[in-house]
C-alpha cells in the first residue's frame, strides 16, 4: 500500500471497515465520534474496565484527525500570553504542563501499542522568517526555568545547515516533539478499544440523543445506544445533535498536499529529518516521509469549508516561495479536512448536563490535545479528578454564527498581513 493511499484513503488499508450500529445495545459510556479526541476518551475509559460504544459517522479518523500534519509538540492553539490573560500565571502553567502530558500520552500509546506503521521521527524545528534571535533565547530559557522543558537556539547559520530556504533566520529545535502518522496512530487506537471490550460502530451518524433521564438514549438510523454517560467528540462534523455545542465553535478547513516522490531533488531544500513549522498564525508546517522520498506539507486555514478547485498549485506555490529550488516538484494529491475552533482557540472540554460531557474544538493542536482531552474527560467519569475544570473559565462562547465566520477570516487575513509586515522589516 502507497504513501499516498495509506494516508489520504482512510479506507484503503488493512483494517476491514466496521460494522454500522444495528438494533438496541448498552454501554456505561457512548462515545459519539471517532477522532482523536473520541478514541482517545473511550480507550482511556476502556482502560479503567469501563464498557465503552463508538459511534462514528463515516470511517475510523476520517477528517482532520486522520488526515493531518501529524506533529506532535506541547502547547495550545492559544498564544500562551492569551491563555494567562485569562486564568493568570498559575493556572496557564497548570495548562501548559497539561499539553506537555498530552505529548507523553500519544508517546505512551506508541511505544505500549507497538505501531509498525505510525512511523515516529523525533524532533520539531520551530523557525521564523524575521530576526528574532534575542526573543527566542528567552523563551528557551522561559520553557527550561518553568518546566524543566529544553529546546535548542538555532541560529542562522545553523538553521541552513538543516533547510536550504532564503525564507528562514533562527529556529527552536524541540528534540522532545515528534511527528508521525495519524491516521495509522488512529486506527491503532481503535484495535486497543476492541481488544479491551468496547465496540466501535462505523458508518453510524447520531441522529438523536435523550439526555433528560439517569439513562441517556443516542439514537442512529439502524439503531440506539443506552449508556449512563454521552461523550460528545464529533469535532468539525458536529451537526445539530446538540445544537449549544453545535453553535459554539467554527469549522475551519485546512489544506494538506503530499509531493511526488523526488528524494534527490528534496534533499538540495531540507536535509532533516525534523518537522519544520513556522511560527506564523496558519503558516506553513511539513516534513518528509516515505523515507525522505516525499514532502507532506500543510499550512493556510479558511472558513470556507468547500476544497478549492485549485488546492494543489494553491499549497505548491508556497512551497515554492519557501524553496524555489522546488519549483519542479509536482504535486501527488492534495485534501482538506475540517477542524472544530472555538473563538478563544482552546478546546471545549467539560460538561453540559448530567452525564453529557463534551471533547472537542481542538484545531490548531490536536494530536497531545486530544489525548489530554480525553484522559481527563475518562478522570471526571469515574470520579478520578476534576481535572476538566481547569477548561471552564473558557466555556462554550458562540460562534457569532455567519458573522463569525466572516470574522475569523478577516482575522486569519489580518495575521497574514501582520506577519508579511514582520518579515519585511526584517528584510
Amino acid at each position: 500500500m502507497s504513501y499516498v493511499e495509506t494516508y489520504y484513503r482512510p479506507g484503503a488499508a488493512d483494517d476491514p471497515p466496521r460494522p454500522a450500529l444495528a438494533g438496541r445495545h448498552e454501554a456505561e459510556i457512548c462515545v459519539v465520534g471517532g477522532g482523536l479526541s473520541g478514541l482517545s476518551a473511550a480507550l482511556e475509559l476502556a482502560r479503567r474496565d469501563c464498557s465503552v460504544c463508538v459511534l462514528e459517522a463515516q470511517r475510523i479518523a476520517w477528517g482532520a484527525s486522520g488526515r493531518n500534519g501529524g506533529f506532535v509538540s506541547p502547547g495550545w492553539a492559544a498564544r500562551y500570553k492569551s491563555i494567562e490573560a485569562k486564568l493568570g500565571a498559575a493556572g496557564a502553567k497548570e495548562l501548559h504542563r497539561l499539553s506537555m502530558e498530552g505529548v507523553r500520552i500519544v508517546a505512551g500509546n506508541l511505544q505500549a501499542l507497538a505501531v509498525p506503521d505510525a512511523d515516529p521521527v523525533p524532533g520539531i524545528l520551530g523557525a521564523v522568517r524575521y530576526e528574532a534571535s534575542e526573543d527566542l533565547k528567552k523563551h528557551r530559557d522561559w520553557l527550561e526555568r518553568e518546566f524543566g522543558y529544553r529546546v535548542e537556539f538555532k541560529s542562522r547559520a545553523e538553521v541552513a545547515e538543516l533547510v536550504a530556504s532564503p525564507a528562514y533566520r533562527q529556529a527552536l529545535y524541540d528534540p522532545n516533539a515528534f511527528h508521525f502518522h495519524p491516521l495509522n496512530y488512529a486506527r491503532a487506537l481503535a484495535r486497543e478499544i476492541e481488544r479491551l471490550g468496547g465496540q466501535i460502530f462505523e458508518a453510524s451518524p447520531a441522529t438523536g440523543l435523550q439526555a433528560d433521564r439517569p439513562e441517556k438514549t443516542v439514537r442512529t438510523e439502524g439503531g440506539e445506544v443506552r449508556a449512563r454517560h454521552v461523550v460528545l467528540a464529533s469535532g468539525g462534523y458536529t451537526g445539530g445533535l446538540v445544537p449549544r455545542l453545535a453553535r459554539s465553535f467554527l469549522p475551519i478547513a485546512t489544506y494538506v498536499m503530499l509531493t511526488a516522490p523526488a528524494p534527490e531533488l528534496i534533499a538540495t531544500a531540507i536535509r532533516t529529518r525534523a518537522g519544520i513549522a513556522d511560527d506564523r498564525r496558519a503558516g506553513d508546517y511539513y516534513r518528509l516521509v516515505d523515507d525522505g522520498r516525499r514532502i507532506l506539507w500543510g499550512g493556510k486555514i479558511t472558513t470556507r469549508t468547500s476544497e478549492p478547485r485549485h488546492l494543489a498549485e494553491l499549497l505548491r506555490r508556497t512551497m515554492v516561495a519557501t524553496y524555489p529550488q522546488l519549483r519542479d516538484l509536482p504535486v501527488d494529491i492534495a485534501w482538506s479536512g475540517l477542524m472544530s475552533y472555538a473563538r478563544h482557540l482552546m478546546p471545549q472540554i467539560g460538561r453540559l448536563q448530567d452525564g453529557v460531557w463534551h471533547c472537542t474544538a481542538f484545531g490548531g493542536h490536536g494530536l497531545n490535545t486530544t489525548a489530554i482531552g480525553g484522559r481527563v474527560i475518562a478522570e471526571a467519569i469515574t470520579g478520578e479528578s476534576d481535572r476538566y475544570q481547569l477548561f471552564a473559565p473558557f466555556g462554550l462562547v458562540w460562534n457569532g454564527g455567519i458573522a463569525g465566520r466572516i470574522a475569523a477570516q478577516l482575522t486569519y487575513w489580518s495575521y497574514q498581513a501582520a506577519d508579511l509586515y514582520r518579515e519585511r522589516r526584517s528584510a
